[in-house]
């Protein structure tokens, strides 16, 4: 099997939620991520914030004397540019809230470790 490729000069999408946010039911992390492999994408990784607060100013931590249910997440995807700006009305459709941005990116690697070098 081929392993895919990202080009040096690639962009970085990143979705900010919170852990309670749903889809369907579902965690809406989950949802993304899986959305992303559908779809072709190179990878996704979901980072777990221990305190942050969004568009209602309201401060959600992990902190033991306030612990937080709704713990800010991260999701993070690597891709070609017109790969990632495809993925972005699908993840308008799942997201009801949050903020996504996209960066550039300059890839260095990316390769799974069993693979020669």
């Amino acid at each position: 099997m081929k392993e895919p490729t990202i080009p040096s000069e690639a962009k970085r999408l990143i979705c900010y939620i919170g852990e309670a946010d749903r889809h369907k039911g579902r965690a809406l992390y989950e949802v993304i991520v899986e959305a992303a492999r559908r779809e072709g994408l190179a990878g996704a990784t979901v980072f777990r914030g221990l305190s942050g607060f969004g568009a209602h100013s309201l401060v959600h931590t992990a902190s033991i004397l306030r612990l937080s249910e709704d713990l800010p997440m991260r999701i993070e995807i690597v891709d070609e540019e017109s790969k990632i700006e495809a993925f972005v009305p699908i993840l308008h459709e799942l997201m009801q809230g949050g903020l996504v941005t996209i960066d550039s990116v300059r890839v260095l690697s990316y390769r799974h470790k069993d693979s020669p070098s």
